[in-house]
């Protein structure tokens, strides 16, 4: 793993360093009055933790740092296997907290002083809760798919003369979310983790082609586990309002199709590179609208 990832949102954040605060203080509440449940969570505990940016009590605390160390527990083992099963993406819980009360008490205040203004609270929340939503998706099981690696808009099908990772002659799929997309991104297809590098950057807006060049990044290079061995890239984009870039993987990992690997959080871009084959059908246009995980972009 490079040294710049050091956790699954690299580039930090407000909300982020009150969570990871919030973690500490858990930690020293769970040592000091619940010592059994540490021991128990201990025992329960595989793999190893060699790698982790703090220390591993139970599941809470491999939420940013998975792809940091090896350690993880069964799912009848984890008492916060729950939280997996919320219509919420789990990486915007805090932000969801740190936000939402605040504007739920705001709105409450207001309904008994000044009624008519609670609706502004109300309605933030409400969009608050629908950016961070994780629907269930249907993953198309054909051989030789494609699939979206995000929500959004299709903004652009360029072929370019060489891809370095693909070693060849490639095409590029650009994929613009908006404030109103789910933002999860999920995997292309069947594939195993080459590489990752995280580049900060600007924050242009996402519809603007320089973002592309210029904008804070993670770079997932992947290549198929069974023949032909075609090598892939996604690209996690910032954009002018999302500036946390989330990445749970790591390098030699085994991703499933539609399995999610991360989100950007707030209107951004994603893009997906393929060897242009002759083989390569593309799927979708230019102002196709897609779903992560669900909508197919192209197959060999």
């Amino acid at each position: 793993m490079p040294s710049n990832i050091p956790t699954a949102q690299p580039g930090g954040g407000v909300c982020f360093r009150v969570e990871l605060l919030w973690g500490r203080l858990r930690r020293w509440y769970l040592h000091r009055f619940r010592s059994r449940y540490v021991r128990r969570m201990a025992r329960l505990r595989r793999g190893d933790c060699v790698g982790a940016p703090w220390e591993i009590v139970d599941p809470r605390d491999l939420k940013y740092c998975s792809n940091r160390c090896n350690c993880f527990w069964a799912a009848v083992d984890d008492p916060f296997a729950w939280r997996d099963r919320l219509p919420l993406a789990r990486w915007g819980l805090a932000e969801l907290q740190l936000m939402g009360w605040p504007l739920a008490v705001a709105a409450v205040s207001l309904f008994w002083s000044y009624w008519y203004l609670a609706w502004v609270p109300l309605v933030l929340l409400g969009f608050l809760l629908y950016f961070f939503r994780d629907p269930p998706r249907r993953i198309p099981s054909d051989p030789g798919l494609l699939l979206s690696p995000a929500d959004g808009r299709i903004t652009e099908i360029t072929r370019l003369d060489h891809d370095e990772h693909i070693g060849g002659s490639a095409v590029r799929i650009g994929i613009f979310l908006s404030l109103f997309d789910v933002h999860v991104n999920r995997s292309p297809c069947e594939s195993r983790v080459v590489a990752l590098r995280y580049s900060p950057g600007e924050f242009l807006n996402a519809i603007n082609p320089c973002s592309a060049r210029r904008n804070e990044s993670m770079w997932i290079a992947l290549e198929e586990e069974s023949p032909p061995y075609r090598r892939m890239v996604v690209r996690q984009i910032a954009g002018a309002y999302a500036r946390r870039i989330v990445c749970t993987l790591k390098t030699g990992e085994s991703i499933g199709r539609g399995q999610k690997i991360g989100m950007i959080k707030l209107g951004s871009r994603t893009e997906l590179i393929v060897p242009d084959e002759p083989q390569l059908r593309i799927e979708a246009n230019v102002g196709d609208r897609v779903r992560g995980g669900a909508s197919i972009i192209a197959r060999y």
